[in-house]
C-alpha cells in the first residue's frame, strides 16, 4: 500500500489556538502520513510552531481535534504525546550538558526491572542499537557538552527513537550545521523516512525542503495557504505561499555610507564571520539611529550582536567604534568601551531575580559608585541613580528594593535596558526588544530606545516583529549570514522583508506593488 493510501498517522481537523488578542492558528487541517518526509514551511509567526506544540501536549487547541491512526486523543503533556509515539526535537536541543550520552538518550526512556531498578544494561544495549542505525560511533560514556552540534542532533533523534517514535519533527534542524553536517542530517531524515517514521521537517531554507519533502504543508498568518506535493513542490511556489505574491528582482543592498553625511558610523562592521551562521556581513550604525535587523531564525542576526558584544569572538572581518579598530576580548571590554547588550532572553541572562531593581541597575557601574580610600561601595549613591533610572523610564514599582521577579515583564526589560543606560553608552544591541511585554509597555520601551536615540545613542534592535521594525529609520536584512537588503523607512514593507529574507543572491524577492498585481 502506497503512503497516500495508508491511513494517516496523525489528522488534525479544524484547530484554532488563540493567545490573548492573538490568533496563532485559525482553523488548520492537516495530515501525517508514516514514512513521509512532511515540510512545514512558513514566515516567523506563521503558526508551524504553535501547531507543533500542541502534538507535544504543550499547548490545547481552543477548538478542532487531534486524531492518531484514527482516534480522536487528548494530549495532555508531553510525556502522554510521547507514549502515543510523537517526539520533538527543537532548535534549541534540550541534551543535559554533565550527563552522558547513554544518560540523556534515557530520559524519558526509563524501564524498571521486577524490584523497580533501572535496567541499564537493557538501555545500553537499545541505545548503542539506535546509534549504530544512525550513524553516530561516540561512546555512550561521553558527557553532551563534548558532542559537536550535528552529533547532539543525533543524540536527540536517537531519545526519541528510543521509545520507538512513529513521528519526529525537527525544528530548524540544520540552522546551526556545516554544509557536511547537513548531509549527513538528510542522510538520517531519509533513512527514517525509509523505515516508515514520519518527520516533519520544519525549515526556512527552501532549497532543503524541495530536496527532502515529499509533502509540504504552507502556512501564512496562522492559516494554511496550501499543500503541495511531489513535483508540484518547488521554491517558487513556496515562496509564492508564503509571502502571498509573485517574485521580481530585488534592489541591490546598499551600504549605508553611500547615502549618509561626514558623520562616521558609531559602529562600523565589514565582513564579519563567525561560521556557520554569520558569512561576511556589513553593517554601518550612525550616531543617533536606529537600525533594525531582522531575518529568518538561522540568518545570524543574535550571532551578530554576540560579536559585537564581546561574547563570541569573529573569525574574520573587522569592526570599528568611532572610526577606531575595535576588537573585544570580553564582554567587560565591550562593556567598557561602552557597548551595551540587551538579550532575548532577559530572565535568564540579564537578571538577578531575587535581587533588587537596585541591585541589577547598579551591576554595570559598580566601580563609579565605590568612593573614600577604602573604596567601599557608596549604598546612598547607589539609591539614588536607581531612583533615577526608574523615574526616567517609569518603571512601575513602589520602591527600587522591590525584587525584580515581582515586576511585570515589560517593567523587568526596562530594568535590564535601565542598567545600560545609566552608563556612558555609545552603541546599545536589543535583541527582541518587546518580546513578552504587553502593548502599554511595548510603547514605553519604542519611547526610551527612541530618547536614547535622541541623545547620540546607536541602537541596533534585532527583530521579528513588523511593528517593531518600522518604527526604525532603517532596516537591514540578513539570509542564511549574509545581508540582502538594506531597506530605507520609505522602502520597509513587510513584503519586501518577507522577500529578502527568503531570497538569495541574486534571487528574486515581492514588492508591494507585485502582490498588487497578483491580488
Amino acid at each position: 500500500m502506497s503512503s497516500s493510501e495508508a491511513p494517516p498517522l496523525v489528522r488534525v481537523s479544524g484547530v484554532t489556538k488563540t493567545f490573548g488578542s492573538i490568533t496563532a492558528l485559525d482553523d488548520v487541517s492537516v495530515t501525517f502520513r508514516s514514512g513521509v518526509v512532511h515540510g512545514l514551511v512558513g514566515a516567523n509567526g506563521a503558526g508551524k510552531s504553535t501547531l507543533i506544540k500542541i502534538l507535544a501536549g504543550a499547548h490545547a487547541p481552543d477548538q478542532g481535534l487531534v486524531e492518531i491512526d484514527g482516534e480522536r486523543v487528548t494530549l495532555h503533556s508531553t510525556l502522554d504525546s510521547r507514549r502515543r509515539g510523537l517526539g520533538f526535537i527543537y532548535q534549541e536541543l534540550s541534551l543535559v550538558p554533565k550527563f552522558s550520552v547513554l544518560q540523556n538518550m534515557a530520559m524519558g526512556n526509563w524501564k524498571h526491572s521486577a524490584v523497580g531498578l533501572l535496567t541499564w544494561r537493557d538501555l545500553r544495549v537499545r541505545a548503542r542499537e539506535v546509534l549504530d542505525m544512525l550513524g553516530l560511533n561516540k561512546p555512550l560514556d561521553m558527557r553532551a557538552e563534548r558532542l559537536s552540534v550535528a552529533d547532539a542532533w543525533l543524540v536527540s533523534i536517537g531519545r526519541a527513537l528510543m521509545s520507538d517514535a512513529r513521528l519526529i519533527a525537527m525544528d530548524e534542524p540544520s540552522a546551526s550545521l556545516s554544509a557536511e553536517e547537513c548531509r549527513r542530517l538528510f542522510g538520517v531524515v531519509r533513512s527514517l523516512a525509509a523505515q516508515g517514521v514520519c518527520v516533519l521537517y520544519v525549515s526556512h531554507r527552501l532549497n532543503e525542503v524541495v530536496d527532502l519533502c515529499e509533502t509540504v504543508t504552507v502556512f501564512r498568518d496562522g492559516r494554511v495557504v496550501d499543500t503541495l506535493e511531489g513535483e508540484a513542490i518547488d521554491k517558487p511556489a513556496l515562496v509564492r505561499g508564503i509571502v502571498g505574491g509573485e517574485m521580481v528582482p530585488p534592489a541591490p543592498a546598499v551600504p549605508r555610507e553611500a547615502t549618509a553625511g561626514a558623520s562616521d558610523p558609531a559602529l562600523s562592521v565589514r565582513g564579519l564571520r563567525r561560521a556557520p551562521l554569520v558569512n561576511g556581513v556589513d553593517l554601518d550604525i550612525m550616531p543617533g539611529e536606529v537600525v533594525g535587523l531582522t531575518g529568518l531564525v538561522g540568518s545570524g542576526r543574535t550571532e551578530v550582536t554576540r560579536m559585537v558584544f564581546g561574547a563570541d569572538r569573529p573569525e574574520g572581518g573587522e569592526m570599528y567604534l568611532d572610526g577606531k579598530p575595535y576588537r573585544p576580548r570580553s564582554v567587560v571590554s565591550a562593556i567598557r568601551s561602552g557597548v551595551a547588550l540587551v538579550p532575548e532572553e532577559r530572565r535568564s541572562q540579564a537578571l538577578f531575580l531575587e535581587q533588587s531593581i537596585d541591585f541589577n541597575i547598579a551591576l554595570p557601574t559598580l566601580r563609579s559608585l565605590r568612593s573614600g580610600p577604602l573604596r567601599l561601595l557608596s549604598n546612598r549613591r547607589r539609591t539614588r541613580q536607581s531612583e533615577r533610572m526608574v523615574k526616567s523610564l517609569s518603571i512601575k514599582t513602589r520602591s527600587t528594593q522591590t525584587p525584580v521577579r515581582q515586576l511585570s515583564g515589560g517593567n523587568q526589560q526596562k530594568v535590564v535596558m535601565a542598567k545600560w543606560l545609566v552608563g556612558d553608552c555609545k552603541v546599545l544591541l536589543l535583541d527582541e526588544p518587546s518580546r513578552g511585554v504587553d502593548v502599554s509597555a511595548r510603547a514605553e520601551i519604542y519611547g526610551v530606545i527612541r530618547a536614547q536615540a535622541r541623545m547620540g545613542t546607536a541602537v541596533l534592535v534585532v527583530s521579528s516583529e513588523f511593528d517593531e521594525l518600522k518604527s526604525c529609520d532603517r532596516v537591514v536584512v540578513l539570509r542564511e549570514g549574509r545581508v540582502t537588503a538594506n531597506l530605507g523607512a520609505d522602502e520597509v514593507s513587510e513584503s519586501a522583508i518577507l522577500a529578502a529574507s527568503f531570497a538569495d543572491h541574486g534571487d528574486v524577492h515581492t514588492t508591494e506593488s507585485s502582490r498588487e498585481e497578483t491580488t
